[in-house]
């Protein structure tokens, strides 16, 4: 018959091993967790937008937004599809304020006294269409506006996002829909692609932003 001390080394033989074991185990998982906080640590930020819309108020959020994260050492790219290629020609100066369709878009006057600046203009998308040539005038009251605030132009915040490396990337299946040519845009749009190279961009990227 096995002895009771022989019997005890068994018991003690295999404490030991699950003593072994788990401390074992909990070097590994902190080796681990510390190897995953460096990869971590050492992975750069990266953003991608998709910006769809070509008017002077919508082409602040995609630019502002890439200019920034740009400025924090993110990596960022920018897809333009449908009139968000407008952002990309060269001449920016056609881009206009579309007040129809957009209920937020009433705003306070950029000049006159102080008491008619402050007077919210509330006017109905209805009436708006039949004013003449009232999105020239909205247009206007926004530059003005930007002007008086300081805040930097569509051209400026591009050039911005240029400087800080944003890859500006145009929509292929767009450029031939609408009968454009690479020869329109600014020269710094190296990459012209369709969604199927995008979206595995989208989807490897920390944010994703459709604006």
């Amino acid at each position: 018959m096995e002895s009771q001390l022989e019997r005890h080394a068994v018991v003690d033989q295999d404490a030991l091993d699950r003593a072994i074991a788990a401390r074992v185990d909990a070097v590994l998982d902190e080796r681990i967790a510390a190897k995953l906080a460096e990869i971590k640590a050492a992975k750069t930020p990266s953003m991608t937008i998709i910006a769809t819309k070509g008017t002077l108020d919508w082409a602040y959020p995609p630019f502002i937004l890439a200019s920034t994260a740009a400025a924090l050492g993110w990596d960022v790219s920018v897809f333009f599809t449908f009139y968000g290629l407008e952002l990309l020609k060269k001449d920016l100066g056609h881009l206009k304020v579309s007040p129809l369709g957009n209920p937020a878009m009433p705003m306070k006057m950029p000049m006159g006294p102080g008491w008619f600046r402050s007077i919210q203009w509330n006017i109905p998308n209805a009436v708006q269409s039949l004013v003449p040539a009232y999105e020239a005038f909205a247009t206007t009251m926004m530059k003005k506006t930007i002007r008086n605030t300081g805040v930097a132009s569509i051209a400026e915040l591009r050039s911005l996002c240029l400087e800080a490396g944003v890859n500006l990337i145009a929509c292929q299946m767009t450029v031939d829909l609408f009968g454009y040519a690479h020869a329109d845009f600014i020269p710094e749009v190296k990459e012209y692609c369709g969604a199927a190279t995008f979206l595995p961009m989208a989807r490897d990227a920390d944010v994703s932003l459709f604006i």
